[in-house]
């Protein structure tokens, strides 16, 4: 088990790390600023999900290779950019169909289809990726048991507090849409806004360093 010392100091770190908006909270903001409540939620929860992929990673011993390896964390890294980017102009480019799917209380972009596009933001976020791969094994401690059981437990902590939080953030910029769906220009510019700054963070990631 991990010592209980090391859960909170690991769950204040973790704090520290998530509450600062990244990849996942910009992405959900912009869904929840184009899509809806709803989406939002389910970005978030996509995102989450994601994030579980580093963590298994890191707890079977894959995340030292990966953060040993440039180029592999150069194409982790890009191909999550590169998604954020193309998801951005579609953002854009459906502007105008927000509107409509609000007042017909329809989502423009599926359930599913959100989610698992939340779940490939997650799972790419090069500031996880670098955080479970260099910080979480700080916190284990080998003398207390098998070590992958312990980085699972830290990386539960770790998710729980990035649902909480990103989903603060979510539900937030979804109540600040209601005020933009009064008017349908305002709506469209929601649209827009939402798409740049899926955009932004999708170039963030591409200019950040490798490691």
């Amino acid at each position: 088990m991990v010592p209980l010392s090391h859960a909170a100091a690991f769950a204040v770190a973790s704090l520290i790390i998530i509450v600062i908006p990244g990849p996942n909270v910009l992405f959900a903001i912009g869904r929840a600023l184009t899509l809806g409540r709803r989406s939002a939620v389910l970005s978030v929860a996509g995102a989450v999900a994601g994030s579980f992929v580093p963590l298994v990673a890191v707890s079977v011993g894959l995340g030292a290779v990966l953060m040993a390896s440039a180029t592999l964390f150069l194409i982790v890294k890009i191909v999550g950019a590169g998604y954020l980017i193309y998801l951005g102009v579609a953002t854009i480019r459906r502007r105008k169909e927000l509107a409509a799917a609000l007042h017909s209380n329809l989502p423009s972009v599926g359930g599913s289809r959100v989610l698992g596009q939340g779940f490939i933001v997650g799972a790419t976020n090069p500031k996880t990726i670098v955080f479970f791969g260099a910080v979480l094994p700080q916190f284990a401690v080998p003398a207390q048991g098998a070590l992958p059981a312990q980085l699972l437990i830290l990386g539960a902590i770790f998710l729980t507090i990035q649902a909480l939080s990103d989903g603060c953030w979510a539900l937030l910029a979804a109540t600040a849409r209601s005020w933009f769906a009064r008017s349908p220009r305002r709506l469209e510019t929601v649209g827009s806004t939402g798409g740049l700054m899926i955009i932004g963070v999708g170039a963030g990631m591409a200019l950040t360093g490798t490691h």
